[in-house]
């Protein structure tokens, strides 16, 4: 039976929610439980620790307990507090938002450093993120680009809605724009960078995802087709008319598509670099420049 955290310590309760997730067999169980517990006390790590030897009230032991029961359900910690870190920034997420994932960061790398060599414009960069989410590639570039103009596009009016609460928050408001349209159909452009995180499941593979994932993210986020490449082949094709002469693309690749998003690249007239490998060594990010007309 679950030791009751009420009338526990701060400290003691860490200890039982850690062991109650290490029991479930949560991957990372000291983490969540420190995780929820910061966010359950509005304490940092620093304060949770001071405060280790103080009894929870009563409602900070019911809080905690509903959020350990909705991790034990299988609802990912960012799902619980309701945001995210990416690239430094906190993001706040929605329902039709998926939770921004460090591979994810690769992507915001690769398109850094192709821009490093050379804007196409020569001036400040325009960026465009095609299913841009909680925003969290267009904000990170914004964050690292002080110039630089950037406009997000979603399908999903309620994460266009996330993505600008998170623009506000940052303070970007001024610098991002946010269109609802099917990847880019309602654009002109021009743009010096086109980033996109699509979704790349294939559509066979959804029921074998993490419960965290399958349940939790947003299927129109996730499935990519019969083959996980359909986006690819939708987004490609309009990134070229949107881009400048010497324009770049930069998109997240699923395990195995590395290859077969180059040949898209390629047959679309860009000239294709080496793809940028995630911490797991898969080749995760995969970038283009458009060639000079």
């Amino acid at each position: 039976m679950n030791a009751s955290i009420a009338n526990q310590t701060v400290d003691a309760a860490r200890r039982t929610l850690a062991a109650r997730f290490n029991a479930a067999g949560l991957d990372s169980a000291e983490l969540d439980a420190r995780l929820l517990l910061c966010a359950g006390l509005k304490l940092d790590l620093t304060g949770v620790i001071a405060s280790g030897a103080r009894q929870l009230t009563a409602d900070e032991a019911e809080l905690l307990e509903g959020f350990a029961a909705r991790r034990l359900r299988g609802e990912p910690v960012a799902r619980i507090l309701g945001e995210k870190e990416f690239w430094g920034l906190t993001l706040k997420l929605s329902p039709e938002t998926l939770v921004p994932r460090p591979d994810t960061e690769t992507v915001v790398e690769l398109a850094l450093a192709m821009l490093r060599e050379g804007p196409a414009s020569g001036g400040a960069p325009r960026m465009l993120d095609i299913g841009t989410g909680t925003g969290a590639i267009l904000l990170a570039l914004l964050s690292e680009q002080s110039e630089a103009y950037g406009i997000g596009t979603d399908i999903s009016p309620s994460a266009l809605a996330t993505a600008r609460e998170n623009a506000v928050a940052l303070g970007y408001a001024a610098r991002a724009g946010f269109v609802a349209c099917s990847y880019a159909a309602a654009l002109n452009g021009p743009f010096d960078l086109v980033v996109s995180n699509p979704p790349y499941i294939r559509s066979a593979d959804i029921a074998e995802l993490a419960e965290e994932v399958r349940a939790h993210d947003p299927l129109a986020a996730l499935d990519g087709g019969a083959d996980g490449l359909a986006a690819y082949r939708a987004l490609i094709p309009q990134a070229v008319q949107l881009l400048t002469d010497n324009g770049v693309l930069v998109v997240e690749a699923g395990h195995g598509q590395s290859n077969q998003i180059e040949g898209l690249m390629t047959a679309s007239g860009f000239v294709v670099g080496p793809p940028k490998a995630d911490l797991a060594g898969i080749p995760r990010a995969v970038g283009g420049r458009k060639m000079t007309r």
